[in-house]
């Protein structure tokens, strides 16, 4: 038995029932946001002001991924500012980067 839950933003949470396991993942086509930022940072967008930088657009899957690997809440990641630069400085996660300037 296999469900797919479609969610806003283009992730989809997929639940399912083998051999007696509970098993459920989570996926998104970040091809969208990768283009988005992509164009915003070919025009110079980079945010409102000089003061305020766009830095990046991270998709939720890459968000979830880093929070499962370092065993961590929204809450904490949101609250400790090491952690979203260890994010958005991630080599992997290049794509992702409107303003490629220092954290």
């Amino acid at each position: 038995m296999r469900t797919d839950i479609l969610n806003p933003g283009g992730v989809t949470t997929t639940v399912a029932l083998e051999d007696g396991a509970l098993i459920s993942g989570t996926t998104q086509d970040c091809t969208p946001i990768a283009d988005w930022c992509k164009s915003r940072h070919n025009e110079g967008f980079t945010g409102p002001s000089s003061d305020m930088k766009l830095a990046a657009s991270i998709p939720f899957v890459m968000v979830e991924k880093y929070l499962n690997d370092n065993h961590l809440t929204m809450r904490e990641l949101a609250q400790d500012q090491a952690h979203i630069k260890r994010l958005i400085s991630d080599p992997a996660l290049a794509h992702f980067r409107v303003w490629n300037g220092r954290l």
